[in-house]
């Protein structure tokens, strides 16, 4: 009996000192992806281009209704563009839907609001999408792959 009681004791230290599960390092990788959202937030709308688009992966692969599937190097050149006129008034907010991690890669799915005023009214749009993302060599988790839709009628 008396070896039963240490052998137990000894399978509970083991239990207790063992790492966590693996649903805690999802929180903790779902916690930094939402902050790399919320962090190209703060980029975009304060105009700062060049520290949005370290968001995106080099091989980044966009797909936006009405547009042609685009590469990293012409997304980062269209926001940087829209960025850099004066005469829009731009806001963006997301709303994180879910986040699911499975290992190095994520999804992502969400709905980014975009308030664009350029005259007296702004306009509000809701643009669902669904980002992949994928933990990088550097820790950094960056979007791979992006799907991005207005809800303005065809």
């Amino acid at each position: 009996m008396r070896r039963f009681a240490s052998t137990a004791g000894l399978i509970g230290l083991l239990m207790a000192l063992a790492p966590a599960p693996a649903a805690a390092d999802a929180a903790a990788d779902q916690a930094a992806i939402a902050a790399r959202l919320a962090a190209w937030t703060d980029a975009f709308n304060a105009r700062d281009a060049a520290r949005a688009c370290e968001l995106f992966s080099a091989d980044l692969t966009s797909t936006m209704r009405g547009r042609p599937d685009e590469g990293r190097d012409a997304v980062c050149a269209r926001i940087a563009k829209t960025l850099a006129d004066r005469s829009l008034s731009l806001r963006y907010a997301p709303d994180i839907l879910e986040i699911i991690v499975s290992g190095d890669l994520a999804v992502v799915r969400l709905v980014w609001s975009a308030t664009v005023k350029r005259g007296p009214r702004p306009v509000v749009s809701k643009e669902p999408g669904l980002d992949v993302f994928r933990r990088e060599a550097d820790g950094q988790w960056r979007i791979t792959r992006f799907l991005a839709f207005s809800d303005a009628p065809d």
